[in-house]
């Protein structure tokens, strides 16, 4: 019973040693003071209270001091609550100092608050960056389409990154340049004998304003000649043209044939009259014979008229209306 009793107090007796050195990182704290850097036990122990790793500030310190910045641990401690990277920020710091570059503690923590890292805007600001447009086409004036690629230089502006456009907004900015640039050449020929006119025009907009970068160069690293755009343009508007003018032909023909069709209707119908009043013809002879207008004599003599009258356009090679009716009689 004695020996259980002993070895429960042997094992709390351990786990609280482990629950103090937790709670209060001696080793930390001797180094930080070997390190020149001042801080109590006590701000360690409330770093762990209040989740804070002891080690991330009291390394950081350290790194600072040894770069002779001036920080505390409570400005570490509070932007890493709020989320930030404080070995970032201090090294950002350190690279600034060395560069001699304005950058302060608020600054650098406000731009890495904001989602830049602030680290790599530091080495852009000391060594500039390239950035490689992609493939920009754009015409010139007599219709030749050009294909071009430029390289910018940049370097980063530390007093606009925090609320400043990024890399997209440069590409964009430069791609337009170069297409109103080409655009405005009178020739292809023009451009491609001096590339340089497009950076010079293209650099002259300022096109870094309201980013976090500043635009050092911009160089044309290829220009390539594309298609005759003017030369497409004109062909499809002839075939559009052509095709306009068969519609307007078709148009015309169906009312040629519609016209024809109609006078054809027209001749039918004054056709089907003289036939209709070549009908009425034997009724009034008829009628004359009963009323004794027309002797037989009379009506001998009309027949050998109407004979006569087909002979002769049987011999001319006609064939009048009056003797198709007197046929069908």
């Amino acid at each position: 019973m004695v020996g259980i009793t002993t070895l429960i107090t042997v094992f709390a007796i351990i786990i609280a040693i482990f629950v103090f050195l937790y709670f209060v990182p001696i080793n930390l704290w001797i180094t930080a003071i070997f390190s020149g850097v001042k801080v109590s036990l006590v701000e360690l122990i409330f770093m762990r209270i209040r989740k804070v790793p002891p080690a991330v500030v009291v390394n950081a310190m350290i790194t600072a001091t040894k770069a002779g910045l001036n920080v505390t641990t409570r400005e570490l401690e509070t932007h890493y609550l709020a989320g930030g990277n404080v070995p970032y920020v201090i090294k950002a710091l350190i690279s600034a100092d060395k560069a001699n570059i304005n950058l302060g503690f608020k600054q650098a923590t406000a731009i890495d608050l904001a989602g830049r890292d602030v680290f790599e805007a530091v080495q852009i600001s000391v060594n500039p960056k390239v950035i490689t447009t992609p493939k920009v086409a754009a015409v010139a004036a007599d219709g030749i389409q050009l294909i071009a690629i430029a390289r910018v230089t940049v370097r980063a502006n530390i007093q606009q990154l925090v609320g400043g456009a990024g890399e997209d907004t440069i590409l964009a900015r430069v791609g337009e340049g170069i297409v109103t640039s080409i655009g405005s050449a009178k020739s292809h020929k023009e451009v491609l004998e001096n590339p340089d006119k497009i950076s010079k025009v293209v650099l002259s907009r300022g096109l870094d304003a309201g980013t976090a970068f500043e635009i050092l160069s911009i160089d044309i690293a290829d220009v390539d000649v594309g298609t005759n755009i003017g030369a497409k343009l004109q062909i499809d508007q002839a075939n559009a043209d052509l095709k306009v003018a068969e519609a307007k032909a078709e148009e015309r023909r169906a009312m040629a044939v519609a016209l024809e069709q109609e006078m054809k209707a027209k001749a039918q119908e004054a056709r089907a009259k003289v036939i209709e009043a070549e009908a009425e013809i034997p009724k009034a002879i008829a009628e004359a014979f009963n009323t004794g207008n027309l002797g037989i004599m009379d009506y001998y003599r009309m027949q050998n008229i109407q004979s006569d009258t087909k002979m002769r356009d049987s011999i001319s090679g006609t064939d009048s209306p009056s003797t198709k009716g007197g046929d069908k009689k």
